[in-house]
């Protein structure tokens, strides 16, 4: 096997994975959107009349339809302009991977610390709270079907999420990288039989997202306005907020720079 023939046999399978790509995208947003179910509906039932329009020979439906077809994709673009700017703007707000690696120190410090003043808030009036943190692995599923948001974090907007009587309160907030993403999401409850019975919905919902993804769940208990935190399925119970502080930087840190921060150390105490 020459090395043309890899290279050709390697651009094509990119070419037919982009490909894939981009339908199954297509795909899946027609599904969720009506508009666009019915549209691409009557574009394969025109596609058919055209087709038995050339077998027939019937001249004057099969002009009409190749007007049709040379100028629908002008008006369909001034139709549905207002979806295909929605797609475009979840398209670029699409995200592979979790968006805490790209943060700088700064920016972990300030999101870190406006979680925090948070919790105290929330903390200190007993006003329960589910935070999500994603991390790699998306969360994209649960987001979908909550409130979405895309704000900047900020102390003052988690505790108005979370204030009684506000209809996202009983719901959890998803932050990717340095936004809020969304609230009201709603997790899958953990079955682990190890869990308290003391605990009640929100503590399990918070095991049970981290069970499934590596993402950091913090929780504030409505009944005791005790502080948690759950990851990879474990929870750490009643935290103080330096506790807190310190988990979150830790866990939000990138690979790359924890395992350097561990080398520097080891050597410190070799020396």
């Amino acid at each position: 096997m020459t090395t043309d023939l890899i290279f050709t046999i390697i651009k094509n399978l990119i070419d037919i994975c982009i490909v894939w790509f981009g339908l199954y995208y297509i795909l899946k947003n027609i599904k969720n959107n009506v508009k666009m179910t019915l549209l691409f509906k009557g574009l394969f039932i025109l596609l058919i009349i055209k087709l038995l329009a050339d077998w027939l020979d019937l001249f004057t439906i099969g002009l009409l339809l190749e007007y049709i077809i040379m100028w629908g994709p002008l008006a369909l673009i001034i139709i549905f302009q207002p979806e295909i700017r929605n797609t475009l703007e979840q398209l670029g707000r699409t995200q592979l991977l979790g968006r805490h690696k790209t943060l700088t120190v700064s920016e972990r410090e300030k999101m870190v610390s406006e979680i925090v003043n948070a919790c105290e808030y929330l903390k200190k009036n007993r006003i329960g709270a589910l935070i999500i943190l994603e991390r790699d692995y998306s969360l994209r599923e649960y987001i979908e079907r909550a409130k979405k948001i895309y704000a900047e974090i900020t102390s003052d907007l988690l505790i108005s999420i979370f204030f009684p009587n506000n209809p996202l309160h009983d719901g959890g907030v998803i932050i990717q990288g340095d936004k809020i993403t969304c609230a009201g999401a709603v997790f899958p409850t953990s079955v682990d039989t190890r869990i308290s019975k003391r605990l009640g919905t929100r503590h399990r919902a918070a095991i049970g997202i981290s069970e499934e993804s590596d993402c950091i769940s913090l929780i504030v208990s409505e009944e005791t306005g005790r502080i948690s935190i759950a990851i990879n399925g474990d929870l750490s119970y009643n935290l103080s907020l330096e506790d807190l502080r310190i988990i979150l930087l830790e866990e939000l840190q990138p690979k790359t720079d924890y395992e350097n921060d561990e080398i520097e150390t080891e050597g410190e105490n070799n020396e």
